[in-house]
């Protein structure tokens, strides 16, 4: 308990010293944020391995895979962050991130399921997916709502701690496409692993999954082929994950929350 109280007072300081940050000129701006935030990661980490060794497994059930993709996402904020303008989206994931492992910690714990390296391998992969295209919808909303302030010759404090729109929208697709990557390793781990694939209990999971990754795919081409930026590229990116969202933890909520079946 006390590793993750600390941890969750670290990732609000982070995220208190980053709106402190924001309120500077942009010359002033600086990384006293960089240290709370990254022992918040370790801590966060280690409340995970600690349970593990505890409960003699790697836990996997729906408020520990979300405090996994918390802790994921503040790891690419900070690593993205660390080394340019974009630290800013820290304001959002370190208390989302703080939220999930508190989540875990009050909701979480339950026994481990036995899973050889193959389905864990699968697991792995779908977390960092679901983690790095989160951060990219994130920047999708940061990169509308700068736009559309912009365009309204609204020039708030805000705007100055965010990179170029054009930057903006380069890492937002160059995160997708890592996601997708990911994504795409995540479909295929589960069709070579994954023996019921397509058992009534899976198959909304897979249908839904397969149609974001579609979704993912058409943005891309759509980026590559006709140059989609702006709104279009964020309706995209964000039906494509609302459809991800459903898949992963819609599909886990509603098994393991509701009718009490592991997934």
């Amino acid at each position: 308990m006390t590793i993750v109280l600390i941890a969750v007072a670290l990732y609000l300081v982070a995220a208190a010293l980053l709106v402190a940050d924001v309120r500077r000129d942009g010359d002033r701006r600086a990384r006293t944020w960089l240290l709370p935030a990254s022992l918040a990661l370790a801590l966060h980490a280690a409340a995970h391995v600690l349970a593990w060794r505890a409960a003699g497994g790697a836990d996997l059930h729906f408020f520990a895979a979300l405090s996994l993709v918390g802790l994921g996402m503040a790891v690419l904020t900070s690593l993205v962050g660390g080394s340019g303008r974009m630290a800013a989206l820290g304001v959002l994931v370190f208390p989302l991130a703080a939220l999930t492992l508190l989540g875990y910690h009050l909701q979480g714990h339950e026994p481990p399921r036995p899973l050889d390296w193959r389905l864990q391998l699968h697991a792995w992969f779908a977390l960092l997916a679901y983690a790095t295209l989160a951060v990219a919808a994130l920047l999708a909303m940061m990169s509308w709502l700068q736009e559309r302030a912009l365009r309204r010759r609204e020039f708030h404090r805000w705007l100055r701690a965010m990179p170029p729109l054009v930057e903006l929208e380069t890492l937002l697709f160059r995160t997708i496409a890592v996601g997708f990557v990911l994504l795409t390793a995540t479909l295929l781990t589960g069709v070579l692993f994954v023996e019921n694939l397509l058992a009534q209990h899976l198959v909304h999971k897979t249908a839904l999954s397969v149609l974001s990754w579609l979704a993912f795919g058409a943005l891309l081409l759509g980026r590559w082929r006709y140059g989609w930026r702006g709104a279009t590229a964020v309706r995209w990116t964000l039906t494509a994950m609302a459809l991800l969202v459903l898949a992963f933890f819609g599909s886990k909520f509603v098994l393991e929350l509701v009718l009490d079946r592991p997934l």
